[in-house]
């Protein structure tokens, strides 16, 4: 395996998913685990698999607090709605103040014609049911709800592949000013799986080295080399002292032990720790859930997809990326930070009730609970927070490892012989303090990126030396069985949106429509007609992960190169997929 891989070569020479309750350390946690950059905090039990992991959850904490009274919401037609809103220009959508109560800003949305039909469809739905039903609340209304939280600047946008999600709809992005002592941090604009992100692999194989047979190996490799599925143990031992070690080090504890290569860490965003880290402010119930799953996929919609390059766009940008040349074959991993993290953003909900009770903090939506970002309760949730994404970097640089072996073993070959280089990972559930101009004013903001993306210009100090000319590269995956595509991001992008484009093809359907509109069978033999190989832990889980149940990958992305906000570099398409 080569140098790189250090003393971890002899102890995981070998293992897989099965070796899991020789190699981990630790209980197995009691809770069901978050897999899902997009899920609520509590999985639906409609999958009887789901059923059997939430059954030990504890039942919900109850606050004994009296929180400020939410304004009433106005009861208007569907046609008084649609006054709020006006269009700007082809991609860009403005929603005003007044649409919802005490808005300080107003709410942006980058999508283009057909999906604008969309987001309006699902607004008129919820007019017509009286309100949606079960604290459902469309995609409009709570882009424009962050438009009311304390501190916001410039607008709340939302990117192309923008659906209703918990507090923050999915491709919300929300600023907030550090130096205002009203401004808040919300967990509901981080997600439950805190840094779910994706990374991007290259080798220099090509599609004709993997065909039939082969195909078919490589894809039963990474099945067995990466834990997938709900509940599903690692093969990356770890006791608790070295569970905090991960959560203060990130990427440096995963380059110390051997499970990453140096130019790994360079090529994450952030270099792959967060320095903000405090592995104190974490939970022993959220270290419990994570203790075992360090290398871990998940479920839902994480995947490790085997990937070959369809059309490269600009030759020059993809060369920067090692990308030469149609038909190189590319791994990309969908993952986050499994149970540790979602046990995060629960404990913070419950503290920050708290707080907002105490600070009257008023919100018209109970699912942005936040906190003022410089009190106690908001230092401690910045820092737990910072602690499971630096947990995330691990566990995707865990799988790395993992499908680095995983090809050896196929190809008879070191990584190192065939390039496995990691071109870049990026963040789509987090929040960070950067620096962006405001009114002309350069200002330090808590970025908020729920199911979105930094997309930062070139030049700019924070992305790679390797990428100063192109811009970073943005990794946006596709449905399973759809193309995935490599952007960079643009000086237009940086202006408009705080270095912020789209994460993915962004939901249509509901996974329980999903369900019942699709049947398992079927998605598996269309994927297997198209050539992909594929493996799944939970095959009845496929159809909430079937193209149908997505917007169009393509039209999401086109729509953010028309909007000027990121730049097409790479097209790929999937030869094998590895789901949870």
């Amino acid at each position: 395996m080569g140098k790189k891989h250090g003393r971890r070569d002899k102890k995981h020479d070998g293992a897989t998913a099965d070796d899991a309750a020789v190699l981990t350390t630790a209980i197995a946690p009691a809770a069901t685990d978050e897999t899902d950059c997009e899920a609520p905090p509590v999985p639906e039990k409609n999958s009887s698999e789901e059923k059997v992991a939430s059954s030990t959850l504890e039942p919900p904490r109850k606050i004994p607090v009296a929180l400020p009274k939410p304004p009433p919401t106005p009861k208007r037609s569907y046609e008084e709605e649609l006054a709020y809103l006006s269009k700007m220009s082809p991609t860009r959508y403005q929603v005003r103040a007044g649409f919802v109560p005490n808005m300080k800003a107003n709410a942006e949305v980058i999508v283009n014609d057909d999906l604008e039909q969309l987001l309006l469809e699902e607004l008129k739905s919820s007019i017509v049911s009286g309100g949606g039903g079960g604290g459902f609340i469309p995609a409009l209304r709570q882009v424009a709800n962050v438009a009311a939280l304390p501190g916001i600047v410039k607008a709340s946008m939302a990117m192309p592949d923008v659906h209703s999600g918990y507090g923050f709809c999915i491709g919300n992005v929300a600023a907030f000013d550090m130096d205002d002592p009203e401004a808040v941090i919300s967990p509901g604009g981080v997600g439950f799986d805190i840094n779910c992100g994706v990374r991007l692999i290259r080798t220099n194989l090509t599609e004709d080295d993997v065909t039939g047979d082969v195909r078919e190996e490589l894809a039963q490799a990474l099945f067995d080399h990466i834990p997938v599925g709900v509940g599903t143990k690692g093969v990356i031992p770890v006791s608790a002292k070295e569970l905090d070690e991960v959560l203060l080090l990130g990427m440096d504890w995963a380059l110390r032990e051997g499970y990453a290569w140096p130019e790994d860490k360079e090529h994450c965003e952030e270099n792959g720790r967060m320095m903000t880290a405090d592995p104190t402010k974490v939970s022993k119930r959220a270290k419990k859930r994570g203790l075992t799953q360090l290398g871990t996929l998940g479920a839902g919609n994480h995947y490790a997809e085997v990937q070959v390059v369809d059309e490269i766009y600009d030759e020059s940008a993809a060369s920067r990326m090692g990308i030469a040349k149609i038909g190189q074959v590319c791994i990309m991993i969908h993952s986050g930070s499994r149970g540790l993290g979602h046990q995060v953003a629960t404990d913070a909900l419950v503290t920050m009730e708290r707080a907002m009770a105490r600070d009257k903090i008023v919100l018209n939506d109970r699912q942005l609970s936040c906190a003022r970002i410089n009190s106690t309760e908001g230092q401690d949730y910045l820092k737990a927070m910072s602690a499971a994404a630096n947990y995330a970097w691990v566990n995707r640089s865990c799988m790395t490892y993992l499908a680095r072996r995983a090809f050896s073993k196929v190809f008879k070959k070191s990584p190192e012989e065939m390039d496995m280089h990691l071109i870049y990972d990026v963040c789509h559930n987090i929040a960070k303090v950067e620096r962006h101009e405001v009114d002309s004013v350069v200002k330090t903001l808590l970025v908020h990126r729920k199911g979105s993306t930094r997309a930062f210009p070139p030049h700019h100090p924070l992305i790679p030396v390797d990428y100063q000319f192109t811009g970073q590269p943005v990794l946006i995956g596709g449905t399973m069985g759809t193309c995935s595509y490599v952007l960079v991001g643009t000086e237009k992008g940086m202006t408009e949106t705080f270095g912020s484009t789209c994460h993915g093809a962004g939901r249509a359907l509901s996974r329980n429509a999903s369900r019942r509109k699709l049947h398992y069978e079927e998605v598996l033999a269309h994927l297997k007609s198209r050539g992909i190989s594929i493996r799944v832990a939970s095959p009845k889980l496929v159809t909430e992960e079937a193209p149908e149940s997505y917007k169009d990958v393509i039209n999401v992305v086109d729509t953010c190169q028309n909007a000027g906000i990121s730049r097409k570099v790479v097209k790929l398409r999937p030869i094998a997929v590895v789901k949870g």
